[in-house]
This record gives structure tokens, sequence and C-alpha cells, in this order.
């Protein structure tokens, strides 16, 4: 993995989320073998940001039903990042 793009799949938009704003922090979904130290470099690749800290949670996937069919919801990862003070993320503010 050596796109920061490929890295950072997409922005978690909730409102446990929004609510870590006010403390600097930001959540995204990061793919599953990135490691921490690859997720801050992205951000910083990306959003030109310096990062403070980065913690990472496993989502495990979910058993859902159809009718007789059951499957699982794929498994994911989630990386909350924090920012250094007076650092922000500018895609994050107009929400």
């Amino acid at each position: 993995m050596d796109n920061a793009r490929d890295i950072i799949i997409r922005p978690i938009i909730t409102e446990k989320s929004m609510n870590g704003i006010a403390q600097n922090q930001y959540t995204f979904e990061v793919n599953p073998k990135a490691n921490k130290t690859q997720i801050k470099q992205a951000i910083k690749e990306i959003f030109k940001v310096d990062v403070a800290k980065v913690n990472t949670i496993r989502v495990p996937g979910k058993l859902k039903r159809r009718g007789i069919y059951v499957g699982r919801t794929s498994e994911r990862k989630k990386a909350i990042v924090t920012l250094k003070p007076g650092q922000r993320i500018e895609f994050f503010e107009g929400m």
C-alpha cells in the first residue's frame, strides 16, 4: 500500500464522530491491513495537517439474514485521528 488513497477509504459521518470534531478528532474507515504509521502518513499527505495520535478499532462483520439465506457483512477498520492543536480538516467544516 504505497498510495495514500488506498489506505483511507472514506470518512465516517455519524453523530458520535461529529461530536469528536470539538476535541480535534476525525474518524475514517481505513484499509484493514494498514497500520497506525501508514494511516498517519496518509492523512498528512491527503489533508496537509499534522497528526498527534491515531487510534484504530476493528469492527467485526454482523450476521444478516434474508429469509432462509444467512450472510455476513464485511468487517472493517476505523481510525480515530487526533490532530495537533490549531489544525483542522476543511472537509468536515460544513457538516
